[in-house]
């Protein structure tokens, strides 16, 4: 059997999720090749090799150029900051890897096609890491919508709702500083709605919005600390991403949107939530309850319409079957092990994985038009 060997960009939080994801896919689904964690790569020696030990990597490397130099290294993952992306996974590109990077692609549309270009230039395989694609109810919600269930559809909606910032003490991490990480709730979060859009209705035509910065500043961060678990230092510096991030669509095919993403809402940890309504019913997810999908068919009769629950964890839905018996639920860190079967089954076979970088394009070119809504004050055309 072959094998296909991974380095990794990064190990802090979706480093550890996607080393989980390599370590866990083969004990429960038949890859077609022999999947190697060859080596993790970060700046920090210390941290890096503690990680290696930690997430179960045969080594590490403290230079990405030199990962990337590496005959025995196949696919290139990308979990670094955002600012990174580009580059790194246009080196990888030229240097004959696969690429697999995290989202949003880059910090805007300019970088982002270029990282298309590299890797189609490049001939290589390539993947975005939009991982609530992968997620069972949401898989089984696109089958439906192709199965024709809810009929020609009208109405998107997506709120996706944190709480993690709503305290202004807290320190001025990456992801609140626009050089780094380029947007901040619109790129983090909406970037997660935008894709599911895609993916479930069709290309969006025209956007228009508005973001806010609710606490312009915040204490400096200590060094060495991040995360939700970061700790501040003396002084403060400016935030420089929005807060909230909300926008109206038109979609290609006539349906309408909404979009909404926030780190100021008190009591949502993770409410990534979509509801779709169609000419013949409506299908609502909630990731806070991933295992469920709620669906109402009006053409039930009258005496017994209603919302009813599927619970997806029957072998008959997507991904399930190499898991659990039915009602056994799984969780977030599954959808990353999915993903990861995608990307390893894909290149494998020798076909471009899905979502791919051109999806990752087109959800950055909706990022975009939106952002420059709020500077013109209209609609604006989404250029993919």
């Amino acid at each position: 059997m072959a094998t296909l060997s991974v380095g990794m960009i990064g190990y802090k939080f979706m480093g550890k999720a996607h080393s989980n994801a390599y370590r866990q896919v083969s004990r429960f689904f038949k890859l077609p090749v022999t999947l190697r964690m060859a080596a993790i790569c970060g700046r920090d020696e210390a941290n890096v090799s503690a990680a290696c030990k930690e997430f179960g990597w045969e080594g590490y490397e403290t230079d990405y150029h030199r990962l990337l130099a590496r005959p025995d290294i196949d696919i290139v993952d990308i979990t670094s900051a955002n600012n990174a992306h580009a580059q790194m996974a246009i080196d990888a590109a030229q240097a004959g890897k696969h690429v697999f990077c995290e989202k949003p692609l880059a910090t805007n549309l300019a970088d982002a096609r270029r990282m298309l270009e590299a890797v189609e230039r490049a001939g290589v395989k390539h993947m975005v890491c939009f991982n609530y694609r992968a997620t069972p109810a949401v898989a089984l919600a696109k089958q439906m919508i192709e199965e024709g269930r809810i009929g020609r559809v009208f109405h998107w909606r997506a709120v996706y709702l944190q709480d993690w910032i709503v305290d202004p003490s807290f320190p001025l991490v990456w992801r609140l500083q626009g050089e780094v990480a380029g947007s901040g709730a619109h790129g983090d979060l909406a970037a997660h709605s935008i894709d599911l859009a895609h993916f479930l209705v069709g290309d969006i035509d025209s956007v228009v919005g508005d973001m806010r910065t609710f606490i312009k500043e915040r204490p400096v961060l200590a060094e060495t600390t991040g995360g939700l678990s970061a700790r501040a230092s003396e002084g403060k510096g400016p935030v420089t991403v929005d807060d909230a991030s909300v926008f109206l669509a038109r979609f290609a095919n006539g349906a309408v949107g909404t979009f909404e993403a926030t780190r100021f809402a008190p009591g949502h940890k993770n409410y990534n939530c979509f509801e779709i309504n169609g000419e013949n019913g409506s299908i609502i997810f909630n990731f806070e309850r991933m295992n469920e999908l709620q669906y109402f068919d009006r053409r039930d009769d009258g005496h017994v319409q209603g919302f009813r629950t599927i619970q997806a964890t029957e072998g008959v839905h997507p991904y399930i079957g190499p898991w659990w018996p039915p009602g056994h639920i799984i969780g977030y860190e599954h959808t990353f092990v999915h993903t990861v079967y995608n990307l390893i089954t894909a290149i494998a076979e020798n076909r471009m994985p899905s979502p791919n970088f051109r999806d990752g394009v087109r959800c950055q070119a909706v990022l975009e038009a939106a952002a420059q809504s709020v500077k013109s004050g209209t609609w604006e055309k989404v250029a993919y």
